[in-house]
């Protein structure tokens, strides 16, 4: 299992790293889901015995992972519910080679918010 977090947020991936909850002050992602400052403990003793590696996304790449989403699979879902998804599109996560399973979730985002991304286009 691979965890997946905002570039800017990496607050899981130092925690997960060094074994210590790390903190991120003032998180700026559109992953509002995940702009929290740190890891409770709790998270990171799971993370830690069930997560193999943590890698990031880039808001660039969430918005290109929720604009496939919505238009190749017809479902709204919000920047913070394709974080597994977001890597493995861009690249920057290459796929194993076997069968791939990732969590998508949440459907909170303004319409007129997700137009403003998907018409800044790539890199934005």
């Amino acid at each position: 299992m691979i965890g997946v977090e905002p570039e800017a947020g990496d607050d899981g991936g130092r925690s997960f790293r060094s074994g210590r909850l790390e903190r991120v002050e003032h998180v700026e992602t559109i992953a509002d889901g995940a702009r929290t400052p740190s890891l409770g403990p709790l998270t990171l003793a799971l993370i830690r015995r069930s997560v193999s590696d943590m890698t990031t996304a880039t808001d660039a790449e969430l918005v290109a992972a929720m604009r496939f989403v919505w238009e190749r699979m017809k479902l709204i879902v919000e920047p913070t519910g394709v974080l597994g998804l977001a890597p493995l599109l861009s690249g920057r996560m290459p796929p194993p080679g076997r069968r791939v399973g990732v969590i998508l979730s949440g459907g909170n985002v303004e319409m007129a918010q997700a137009r403003e991304w998907f018409a800044a286009g790539p890199g934005a």
